[in-house]
């Protein structure tokens, strides 16, 4: 084991986590101007998980496997598994009428951990092979996180969370990243991930498709307007960095 390599990958395993309280910003600003912000970071978070599905988790899938209907069984599996845990957490809210938070705000935390478990694993192991592969592939998966960290943190706020309370949530999600570093570290880079990774493209297909962009309806044109261009600027940008 190498000691160097294992304090680069706890180091950007914290740096990861620390990402999630981009959503900080929020903190200085008024009630009236947070809800006037909500739904445009439910847009750009919408457009960032369907940009990180199929521009970035999906085509590393099929050249990993050479394509193959495994993958995109495995992509269906992972939409489906969210669809039923949704069911399920609905199912509990209603039986549990003093809570104040939405099943999405948990599909949210769950899809974001599972993410960064993966992103963990990928970027553990490139650390394994080589140091400067390693914080290259970090760099890249920090550049995605950014917006997404951004769009959770405002669906939390929106499902029912105290804005320091999803921060705080947002950070504890975040930290499977380093856990999944440790564990492809543990296991020298012999990790193979690749069914998880379409599992995961199909958590983020079905929060963004189901659940926010739904949210996303408005009667005026100003505010469709608003909507649509959050939802092209989280594309957008995931599709620039897969470019």
């Amino acid at each position: 084991m190498d000691l160097l390599t294992l304090l680069w990958i706890v180091a950007a395993g914290l740096a990861m986590a620390s990402i999630a309280m981009v959503g900080a910003v929020t903190l200085a600003v008024s009630e009236a101007t947070l809800r006037r912000i909500l739904l445009p970071l439910v847009g750009l978070a919408a457009g960032s998980l369907l940009g990180g599905a199929f521009f970035h988790m999906m085509p590393e899938a099929v050249a990993l496997s050479g394509g193959g209907l495994g993958i995109w069984v495995a992509f269906m599996a992972g939409f489906v598994a969210f669809f039923i845990l949704e069911q399920f957490l609905h199912w509990h809210h209603c039986h549990q009428p003093t809570s104040r938070h939405r099943p999405l705000g948990y599909l949210i935390l769950v899809a974001d951990g599972i993410h960064n478990l993966i992103g963990g694993l990928a970027v553990g192991s490139a650390f394994v092979i080589d140091i400067e592969l390693g914080v290259v592939a970090w760099a890249v998966a920090a550049a995605h996180e950014v917006p997404q960290e951004l769009g959770d943190f405002g669906i939390l706020v929106k499902s029912g969370w105290a804005r320091r309370s999803a921060l705080i949530y947002n950070v504890l999600s975040g930290l499977t990243f380093l856990a999944g570093a440790l564990v492809a570290f543990a296991l020298s880079g012999a990790v193979d991930v690749l069914f998880l990774i379409p599992f995961a493209a199909g958590n983020f297909a079905y929060i963004a498709s189901s659940d926010l962009i739904p949210q996303l309806r408005a009667t005026g044109v100003t505010r469709q307007l608003a909507y649509f261009s959050a939802l092209l600027a989280g594309l957008g940008l995931l599709l620039l960095l897969a470019l």
